[in-house]
């Protein structure tokens, strides 16, 4: 099996020079957060100016916690995103529903998700998720915390769905 590539994407961006500093070195793909509660969140109006200015190749990523269906559609037609990114209690189908290719993320280390058990139940619902963000449980926020959390907890998930996955790592990467 090919060694795989690691692939970076920067997440929480809220200026074009931002944007424009991740491209130039390396991103592969960037993340707008359209979470309000997030110090890093966008605008619609704002996210359209930043995804202008993305080149090809750089994937655009929507992150949304716990949206309704109709905020993500105001979202999409505004804002050509490549990728979605869903970080909270949201059900595959309602993942599924947009007609883009989506992420799961899953908040690691905390009490809903203890255990490898709950974890692949987790991603059998989401069987049309792309791929499964793993995140450090924080009781206070979704994600970017910065935190890792104790990886042998998803040593054994990549052969949890029929086909591959892909798994990703946030937070306190060195």
């Amino acid at each position: 099996m090919p060694e795989a590539r690691v692939r970076v994407k920067i997440c929480g961006l809220t200026r074009v020079e931002d944007v424009q500093a991740a491209v130039q070195a390396g991103a592969d793909a960037l993340g707008f957060v359209f979470y309000a509660p997030s110090p890093r969140a966008v605008d619609v109006q704002q996210a359209a100016a930043l995804v202008a200015a993305v080149p090809p190749f750089v994937t655009t990523v929507g992150l949304f916690v716990n949206p309704s269906a109709d905020r993500v559609w105001e979202v999409l037609d505004a804002v050509p995103l490549d990728l979605l990114q869903f970080h909270g209690g949201e059900a595959g189908d309602f993942c599924s529903q947009f007609h883009r290719p989506y992420m799961k993320a899953m908040r690691l280390g905390g009490p809903d998700s203890s255990s490898e058990n709950d974890l692949k139940l987790l991603m059998r619902d989401h069987a049309d998720a792309q791929g499964f963000l793993l995140d450090r449980y924080d009781p206070n926020q979704f994600g970017g915390t910065g935190e890792t959390f104790d990886w042998r907890i998803c040593s054994n998930l990549s052969s949890t769905v029929n086909q591959p996955r892909a798994l990703i790592l946030a937070g306190g990467l060195s």
